[in-house]
């Protein structure tokens, strides 16, 4: 998976929509992300107490089309 600036991303996301118009479907997902790298264990104490909430997330988006697969993060001003 590569990730790419912003405005790179759009740019490839249009030429998967270009290939895709002829055979296959791009396929896009968004979820919350908080900058972290690798996930935390989670432990029967985690459970119970919740990690504190960081102020600021970031979003990150994926698209892939057949083993084509491009990722940014996007930050909220």
């Amino acid at each position: 998976m590569v990730l790419l600036e912003n405005e790179t991303f759009l740019t490839e996301l249009t030429r998967l929509f270009q290939k895709a118009r002829h055979s296959g479907s791009v396929y896009i997902t968004m979820k919350r992300y908080d900058g972290r790298t690798k996930p935390h264990p989670r432990s029967s104490k985690a459970l119970a107490n919740p990690p504190p909430q960081t102020s600021e997330y970031k979003c990150l988006v994926r698209a892939h089309l057949g083993n084509k697969k491009i990722t940014t993060v996007v930050n909220f001003e």
